[in-house]
């Protein structure tokens, strides 16, 4: 069992503390492989576990101490340092002070703001332990006293009928207004629809037709309630970093939609999006790309540089590390040594060692690169090299001879060779050593059963920047084919340029990034922004998935 479950993860700890026995954790596994769940989803699902035993094995897996609240375990001079409403506003309650440390326990241990306040509120330094929310409840009603009910939730709009807003502001769990949220991006058909903390309250914003509206304003007082809800139906309640994904079911005349949920940690709460969420399988392999003939060509060609910088332009994350591990699947690497920097990228086919990189540190990764060097690897991949210190280490390691596959966030050709010749004109890389670019981008297609041409407003035709005309311009109301969607599913587009001396010239010479795609235009170039007008003018996309995923 040893060697199929990975130590310190959730279900080695689970078997280990016997909550679980070998062969529960054996069928858990069959089950994560059969519908691609975690293992902690799979383990509720088959009723070996509950909620409280997998927030019991996380906290052990992020090393963060896991307490069953009692009375006789919490210090009233604890709870006199901190606030009642700082207290319920983030979902903690203080256990004991000794001398200046103060020990919490807290819903969300990572919740870095709520520490940060009430280390200014009480001058403590903070030791956080987790505990369950329900146990966290009693005990502020124990300690604090019963909180007064709040009258309404602190949703208000004038987008929604008052039936709406008097259903969602008398459940004060939340759970009524995030149905309703979910449900508007339906039957309104938005393209997203975001919670946007603005300091004392949180807008409610909606995005269809390349314009953003507002739906409504929430109060703060229940919204980390709302978000750990949101946390814990989208399976990421406890996902760190500053940015975190997931996929959260919701029911619709009897049929499961989901929608994709992303979070930014934000001053006042997490920013969140939803969106619908595209059933899409990735591909698999260069081939499956569909590549033209003379794109497979340069694919191969760069795919057979063993020296020099290939810049993997794209500003989703994912996507980028993704297409890199492409990349690697498809070159040689037998007898070469290649380090992975970074935690999302070198997860294809291949294995290779990775080394773990500190987001947000921008001298770590810097020196990070240069370090990688004493150990002479062949080819070095950096997940994110968008920074300029990350950018200026990464040519250094080319110029000695090592091959870098370099992950940029710029998106888009044109603001990627701004960039470079911004980097080149003030000296920061020898574009020589520049192999070439690859670009990548995956854009949502209409579902072909329920597209109809329309006539789109001023508004959108502004925002495309180009001309469209009407027999051209299509969306989709969404149908039972497409999960009410209104999406087929992703169509991937590359674009590649190698850097031959004739480019490099172009590159040299050029006064700005205008010149180069001039160039690249009189070469006969198409890539990601030419073949998503072909697939907007033949109706296989919206213009509004147009502008969103190629213009900005």
């Amino acid at each position: 069992m040893d060697k199929v479950v990975k130590g310190g993860s959730i279900g080695s700890i689970l078997l280990r503390s016997q909550i679980i026995t070998e062969s529960e954790l054996e069928a858990a596994l069959a089950e994560q492989r059969a519908s691609g769940s975690r293992i902690g989803e799979a383990l509720i699902k088959l009723g070996v576990v509950t909620q409280e035993d997998i927030d019991w094995a996380l906290s052990n897996q992020l090393n963060i101490p896991y307490v069953r609240l009692k009375k006789e375990n919490i210090g009233s001079m604890a709870v006199e340092r901190v606030p009642a409403e700082v207290a319920r506003r983030y979902n903690l309650i203080p256990l004991f002070l000794t001398g200046d440390e103060l020990s919490i326990a807290i819903a969300d241990p990572l919740n870095s703001e709520a520490v940060r306040v009430v280390e200014s509120l009480t001058g403590c330094q903070i030791t956080v332990s987790v505990a369950l929310i329900r146990e966290i409840r009693e005990m502020q009603d124990l300690f604090y006293g019963k909180e007064k009910a709040a009258a309404t939730f602190g949703f208000t709009s004038g987008f929604f009928p008052p039936r709406v807003l008097d259903a969602a502001n008398a459940d004060l769990s939340g759970a009524r207004l995030l149905d309703y949220l979910l449900l508007s991006i339906i039957q309104k058909k938005l393209a997203s629809l975001s919670l946007q903390p603005m300091g004392d309250t949180v807008q409610i914003v909606g995005r269809t037709g390349g314009i953003a509206r507002e739906m409504g304003r929430l109060e703060t007082t229940h919204y980390p309630e709302l978000l750990l809800r949101i946390r814990k139906l989208a399976r990421i309640n406890g996902s760190n970093g500053p940015s975190v994904r997931g996929v959260l079911a919701f029911l619709f005349k009897g049929k499961k939609v989901r929608y994709h949920v992303s979070l930014l940690r934000g001053q006042g709460g997490d920013y969140v999006t939803f969106r619908l969420h595209i059933a899409a399988t990735f591909p698999a392999s260069v081939a499956d790309l569909g590549l033209s003939a003379e794109k497979g060509r340069l694919f191969r060609e760069l795919a057979a540089v063993e020296t020099g910088m290939l810049l993997f332009s794209q500003r989703d994350a994912d996507e980028r590390c993704r297409f890199i591990d492409l990349y690697l699947d498809e070159r040689a690497t037998t007898g070469k040594t290649v380090l992975v920097l970074g935690d999302s990228v070198g997860k294809g086919s291949k294995k290779f060692p990775r080394i773990p990189v500190q987001h947000g540190n921008r001298a770590e990764l810097g020196a990070l690169i240069m370090a990688s060097l004493d150990h002479d690897p062949d080819i070095i991949v950096i997940e994110d090299a968008t920074d300029s210190q990350a950018f200026i280490a990464a040519g250094k390691a080319a110029m000695r001879g090592k091959l870098v596959l370099a992950g940029i966030s710029f998106g888009g050709v044109t603001a990627t060779f701004k960039n470079l010749l911004c980097y080149w004109h003030e000296g920061y890389f020898i574009p020589t050593f520049v192999r070439g670019v690859i670009s990548f981008k995956g854009l949502l297609t209409l579902c072909p059963h329920c597209k109809e041409s329309y006539l789109p407003t001023p508004e959108e035709r502004t925002a495309l920047r180009i001309a469209v005309p009407a027999a051209t311009s299509y969306r989709a109301s969404g149908c039972p084919a497409c999960d009410h969607t209104g999406y087929a599913g992703r169509k991937y587009l590359t674009g590649l340029i190698p850097f031959d001396p004739p480019m490099l010239d172009a590159f040299e010479t050029a006064r700005d990034s205008a010149e180069i795609l001039d160039y690249l235009k009189g070469r006969g170039y198409r890539g990601v922004r030419e073949e998503g007008l072909d697939l907007l003018n033949d109706g296989e996309i919206s213009p509004e998935e147009f502008a969103a995923s190629i213009i900005y």
